[in-house]
C-alpha cells in the first residue's frame, strides 16, 4: 500500500473533482438528453427550471479537474490531451452550444423549437464524448519517450463507443430521477415512467463495460480476479446489486428522493471500479501518478490554494442547492 504523499493527495483531489462533476453535471446533461421526450410547454419549462439555478455552477468541477490535471500532473495532461483532442473539442463544443441554447431558449421564444433541439443535441454530444474519452483512456494510450505516439483516431474503438453509450444512458437516468425529486404533476409522472427502463438499461451497460474491461489487458483481469484481492473487489458488484434492488424498490414505492440517491450510488460504485482498474496509473499501463507529478514544491504551493478554494466552492454550491431545495414549477421554484 502506497504511502500518502502530496502526489496521492492531488490524485484524490482530482478524482474528487471529476466525480463531483459527473454527479452534478450528469443530471442536467441527462435532462438535456431526455428533453425531446417531454411535451412542449409546461413539461419542458419545468425540466429546464429545475436546473436553471445550478447548471453553470456544476461545471466548476470540470474546470477544477482539468486545471488540476494540468497543474499537478503535467505529463499526464500532455499525453491524454493529444490522444483525445477530437473528443475534448467535441465535448467543449457540445457544452458551449448547450449553454447558448439554455439562455437563448428563454430570450428568443420565436425560435424556441430550434434552441430545444440544440440543447438536447449539445447534451448528448457532451455526454457521449465524455464516455468515449473514458473508454479511450481505459483501453490504453500509446506512449513513447513520455509523449503520445498514437494516431489521430486511436480513441475510436468498439469499447470507447460502448463507454460513450453507457455514459449517455447513465446521465439520462440521473436526469429522470432528478426530475422525480424536483418536479410534480405530468413532468414527474413522465420522469417516473422513464426511470424504470433507464434503470434497467444503465445496469445492462454498466455490466457490459464491467465485463469488457478485464479483457482489455491482463493487468485489469489480475486486479479484479486474482486472490486475495478478489475478496475485496467482489464487494463492488454486490453493492451494485444492493443499490439496484433499492432503486427499483424506491420507484415501486413512489419515493421521490431515494431513486436519485441510489442512481448516484451506482455512479459512485462505477467510479470505485474505475479506481480499482487503473490506480496508481494516470495513463493506464504507461504513466503512474508519481511519474506524471509536478515537483513537490509546486504541488505544495497549489495545495495551499486548493485548501482555500475547494471549501469555498463546496460552500456556495451547497448554499445554492439549499436555497433551491423545493419543488419547481413552470415559472421557477416555489
Amino acid at each position: 500500500m502506497a504511502d500518502i504523499d502530496l502526489t496521492t493527495i492531488w490524485a484524490g483531489i482530482i478524482g474528487f473533482a471529476v466525480f463531483a462533476y459527473v454527479v452534478m453535471d450528469g443530471f442536467d446533461l441527462g435532462i438535456g438528453i431526455l428533453f425531446p421526450t417531454f411535451s412542449v410547454g409546461e413539461e419542458r419549462d419545468q425540466s429546464m427550471n429545475s436546473i436553471a439555478p445550478v447548471w453553470d455552477g456544476n461545471e466548476t468541477w470540470l474546470v477544477l479537474g482539468g486545471g488540476g490535471l494540468f497543474a499537478a500532473f503535467p505529463l499526464a495532461y500532455a499525453i491524454i490531451l493529444p490522444a483525445t483532442y477530437p473528443l475534448i473539442i467535441a465535448m467543449l463544443l457540445g457544452l458551449v452550444f448547450r449553454g447558448v441554447a439554455f439562455e437563448f431558449r428563454w430570450r428568443d421564444p420565436r425560435h424556441r423549437a430550434f434552441w430545444d433541439v440544440a440543447f438536447s443535441l449539445g447534451s448528448v454530444l457532451a455526454a457521449f464524448t465524455q464516455g468515449m474519452t473514458l473508454g479511450a483512456i481505459l483501453q490504453g494510450v500509446h506512449v513513447e519517450n513520455d509523449a503520445y505516439a498514437g494516431g489521430w483516431l486511436d480513441w475510436l474503438s468498439p469499447f470507447s463507443l460502448l463507454t460513450g453509450a453507457a455514459v449517455v444512458v447513465g446521465y439520462a437516468l440521473l436526469g429522470a430521477t432528478w426530475l422525480i425529486w424536483k418536479t410534480e404533476g405530468s413532468t414527474q409522472q413522465r420522469a417516473r415512467r422513464l426511470a424504470l427502463p433507464l434503470g434497467v438499461a444503465t445496469l445492462l451497460v454498466l455490466g457490459a463495460v464491467s465485463a469488457a474491461t478485464p479483457f482489455l489487458t491482463y493487468d485489469y483481469w489480475r486486479r479484479w480476479f486474482a486472490m486475495p484481492g478478489v475478496l475485496l473487489t467482489a464487494q463492488v458488484p454486490l453493492l451494485v446489486a444492493i443499490c439496484a434492488v433499492t432503486f427499483f424498490w424506491s420507484l415501486k414505492r413512489g419515493a421521490e428522493r431515494l431513486p436519485f440517491m441510489t442512481a448516484l450510488g451506482l455512479f459512485f460504485l462505477g467510479f470505485v471500479g474505475l479506481g480499482i482498474s487503473i490506480y496508481p496509473y494516470v495513463v493506464p499501463r504507461a504513466v503512474t501518478i508519481w511519474d506524471a507529478a509536478a515537483p513537490p514544491q509546486s504541488q505544495l504551493f497549489m495545495l495551499v490554494g486548493a485548501a482555500v478554494i475547494i471549501p469555498i466552492i463546496l460552500a456556495y454550491t451547497g448554499w445554492a442547492y439549499w436555497v433551491f431545495r423545493g419543488k419547481v414549477g413552470t415559472h421557477g421554484y416555489h
